[in-house]
């Protein structure tokens, strides 16, 4: 809402930004304008295994991807938000220092505001019920059966989806880890009109008994949960990074490579 500086002057009021991606992938956005110049953006696919010089360890294929049929305004909208975030009177960051540290450095050179950094959020602001789903707490109990960290929690959050054969392969890399995992399933998951999940034949009865499916599960429990070894997702902790829009891939290729915190899948499934 960069629209809103102008207000804040008029008023005379300071204004506070919060972006709510890390650091690098801010960033990362915040680059565009030189990602163009130096012929990074618009991505092509001869040049995503490149390098991005300006931005290590980052490739270009991890560089955000926002789907748009007009380029021009994109950057346009990027450039004008980078310009009022420098304008305002400081940022707040769902970060530590720790963790970002050199992109932190980087950002004040950047941005020569007061940063604010005050997470992570979730230790200081426990979350209210903001479940866009009804939550199955069922796996809750399925998960008191299971032996501690020794189950994969699978969940894509609530906006990414795939297509019928990524799902397929999914369903049968899970079965085929002869690992109890946890899979959140939901309504949407798949690009089809299918209501339901066309399970691969066999799938359901080779499974049976060591698995549990969910439309939507407490995420925030499930993870706490002792039994949960393992999170496959577009991010998490520990995880299989599978990124899929926005600052995800930024935050997949740090999550791999510089936090050494889990593993991204960088390749189709197959």
């Amino acid at each position: 809402m960069h629209f809103t500086q102008g207000v804040a002057d008029s008023l005379k009021l300071p204004r506070l930004v919060f972006p709510s991606s890390s650091i690098v992938s801010f960033l990362a956005f915040a680059a565009f304008p030189v990602l163009r110049q130096k012929g990074y953006l618009p991505i092509s696919v001869f040049q995503l295994e490149t390098p991005v010089m300006e931005l290590p360890p980052l490739k270009v294929k991890d560089l955000p991807m926002i789907h748009t049929h007009d380029v021009d305004i994109l950057y346009q909208f990027v450039n004008t938000m980078v310009n009022q975030v420098k304008a305002s009177s400081g940022i707040i960051v769902n970060s530590f220092h720790h963790l970002e540290q050199p992109a932190l450095a980087t950002h004040g050179k950047e941005f020569p505001i007061p940063v604010f950094k005050i997470g992570p959020f979730h230790k200081f602001f426990p979350a209210s019920s903001s479940s866009l789903l009804t939550q199955d707490r069922s796996c809750i109990a399925w998960l008191d059966t299971q032996a501690p960290k020794s189950v994969i929690y699978v969940s894509f959050g609530s906006l990414a989806s795939m297509n019928e054969a990524e799902f397929v392969e999914m369903a049968w890399g899970l079965a085929n880890s002869n690992s109890p995992f946890l899979w959140v399933v939901r309504p949407d998951l798949i690009d089809s009109e299918r209501i339901e999940p066309l399970w691969p034949d066999g799938f359901l009865e080779m499974i049976s008994g060591k698995v549990c499916i969910v439309k939507w599960a407490p995420q925030q429990e499930v993870l706490a949960h002792p039994a949960v070894g393992g999170f496959w997702t577009h991010n998490g902790l520990p995880m299989l990074c599978r990124p899929c829009f926005g600052d995800q891939r930024v935050n997949a290729r740090y999550v791999s490579h510089v936090w050494t915190v889990g593993l991204q899948l960088e390749n189709k499934l197959e």
